[in-house]
């Protein structure tokens, strides 16, 4: 049985990996895109932050149990919805930490100097190799701290999860739900253990992103 830190850890682990393959395309058409409805789509990446956490899991419940078409497609795929699974919890964390991977990401991408990138438009580069050559190693820090905060807002999920996956030990059981649990069961020494290892982890990687952003700054001075 996996334990809930463990869980919460791979969980995190694959949505910020989903959301750096998925969402670097994503920030980079926002960061170069002359879209005049741009902001339409930008309000739509930025709607987890503001929406209440029970609302959004909500609705992906509804989305994704079997009386939802992606739900019912999965069911007879796999023989399970996405509802009550770890699959359901890394797509419903995807949504919800969407806004914290592509906003630094996008950010990144649109604080590179255009200059640069014309040129090496003009000595005859394609693209996808001054994306690759010049775009992504300038963006790094960024980049690096989108990845970091997704990781971490997804370690800390509580609502989402709750209402997405339940809470079956071993399975949907993250550590912020079993934190909840040893709290109701007045367990403080239990809760206390898993509290301060989230702090930690945490903490270690605001430490990571102030040091990356404070490197950029400083090699931009």
């Amino acid at each position: 049985m996996t334990s809930p830190l463990l869980l919460s850890l791979q969980l995190a682990l694959f949505t910020a990996s989903l959301l750096l393959v998925l969402g670097l395309p994503l920030a980079w058409w926002l960061a170069f895109t002359h879209f005049r409805l741009r902001f339409l789509i930008e309000s739509l990446v930025a709607l987890p932050i503001v929406l209440p956490p029970t609302v959004l899991g909500f609705y992906l419940l509804l989305a994704l149990g079997s009386r939802g078409s992606l739900g019912a497609f999965w069911a007879r795929l796999t023989g399970h919805t996405l509802a009550f699974s770890f699959e359901g919890l890394v797509l419903g964390s995807v949504i919800y930490s969407l806004p914290f991977a592509v906003q630094p990401f996008t950010a990144a991408l649109a604080s590179v100097d255009r200059r640069v990138l014309a040129a090496s438009a003009s000595l005859g580069a394609s693209s996808w190799r001054t994306f690759w050559r010049i775009t992504f190693p300038l963006a790094v820090p960024g980049i690096v701290t989108g990845f970091a905060l997704s990781f971490a807002h997804t370690l800390g999920e509580f609502g989402v999860v709750l209402m997405l996956g339940g809470n079956i030990p071993g399975h949907t059981q993250t550590a912020s739900i079993a934190i909840f649990d040893n709290v109701q069961m007045l367990d403080y020494p239990a809760a206390a253990r898993q509290s301060i290892t989230l702090l930690a982890i945490s903490f270690l990687l605001l430490v990571v992103i102030n040091g990356l952003n404070r490197k950029r700054n400083w090699r931009l001075q």
